[in-house]
This record gives structure tokens, sequence and C-alpha cells, in this order.
């Protein structure tokens, strides 16, 4: 399909999300209703691929879709909504991601035995705390830069480096030509470089 059609197509489209828009924030609740029913497919193959498995991804669907839905007048029409709806959904994805990492067994958590309850002792002489503090400072400053990204940056960069996406892949999860998906990398790049070299230091 030529690229001037696609553009044109994307183009209708974003109209017709920003109208379904402007109707739900006026309290058409079935205006809301045709913006789920014409991403939600599009969120849970997107959810899938960021937390790689199915489970739990129609209930992250739905919040996020709820987290927009309680954020809509945030919604600016100089962005295309549907780059803002997939940057919620990423970064509840991630969110759910990260905290499902967190979930494991303490090992100071005793056991229950016939014998009564015993605890098990582990010394890690390499821990050092203050590396461990040094690497959170690190990359919560670099994901505060990332968070500080204009939408259409912001959604292309956590897809790339955090979701570890190709870039056919997001330029057909976005619906929007390769070479913009390309420039839209290159620019956000660029701006994350701007805006942390000031704190080289820190890093």
């Amino acid at each position: 399909m030529p690229e001037d059609l696609t553009a044109f197509q994307r183009s209708v489209s974003s109209q017709k999300d920003c109208e379904l828009v402007s109707r739900a924030l006026g309290g058409d609740q079935h205006a809301y209703a045709l913006i789920v029913q014409k991403y939600e497919k599009r969120l849970f193959i997107h959810i899938k691929r960021t937390i790689g498995d199915e489970q739990g991804i129609e209930d992250l669907v739905q919040e996020a879709f709820m987290k927009a839905f309680k954020a809509l007048e945030s919604y600016s029409s100089k962005y295309a909504f549907s780059t803002w709806l997939y940057k919620i959904a990423s970064n509840h994805a991630i969110d759910y991601k990260r905290k499902r990492r967190l979930t494991t067994i303490s090992l100071d958590r005793p056991v229950s035995t016939k014998e009564g309850e015993i605890r098990h002792e582990v010394y890690d002489t390499t821990y050092r705390p203050d590396r461990e503090l040094e690497g959170d400072q690190r990359t919560n400053i670099i994901q505060e830069a990332i968070d500080s990204l204009p939408p259409k940056y912001n959604i292309v960069i956590v897809m790339r480096h955090q979701e570890e996406k190709s870039y056919e892949e997001i330029a057909q999860e976005l619906d929007l030509p390769l070479g913009t998906i390309k420039a839209h990398i290159f620019r956000a790049r660029r701006l994350l470089y701007m805006r942390l070299k000031d704190k080289r230091d820190s890093l």
C-alpha cells in the first residue's frame, strides 16, 4: 500500500479517535466503549510481548484502559491517541513485570517442620550496599529522563530499549511508517543525551 495512502488512512483514524475522546469527555460512555473495542486486541498483543506470557493479560488490558480513562483529560490531540494509549499500557505492563520479579521467597522467613520452625542463614561476603544504591540512583536518573520525553519519543524508546522490540515490530504496533519510527528513536536518543550529559557524574 502506498505510504501516502497509509498516512491518509492513519490521519482519518486519528481524527476519529479525537472525536471519540471528545465525546467520552462529554460523558458519552458509548464513545469510550468504541475506543476500547478498537484497541483492545492491539493492547493484548502489545502487553503480551511486554510481559512474555498470557497470564493476567486481560486484567492488565482492562486496567490500562481504566488508567487511560482516568487520565483522558490530560490527552493532547497534538499526538496520536494510539501513541498516548500505548504509553500508558507499556508503563502499566512494565510496572507489573517489575513487581512480579520482586516476588521472591524470603530466606529470612522461617520454615515449618515437625521439629518446629527453622531459619536459613546465608552469608554473602561480596555484598556491597553502596553498589546497589549507586545502581538504583543511576537507574532512577535514566528512567526520569525517559519519562520526561514527549509521548511520541517516550513510547518508542520504551518499546525499543526496555521491551527490546525490533523497529519493524514497533512500526507495526504503532501503525507508523518504519522511517518515522527510526527518526523518532534517533531524536529520542538525542534528547536523552542532552538531558543526561549534565548528570554524567551521577551516572
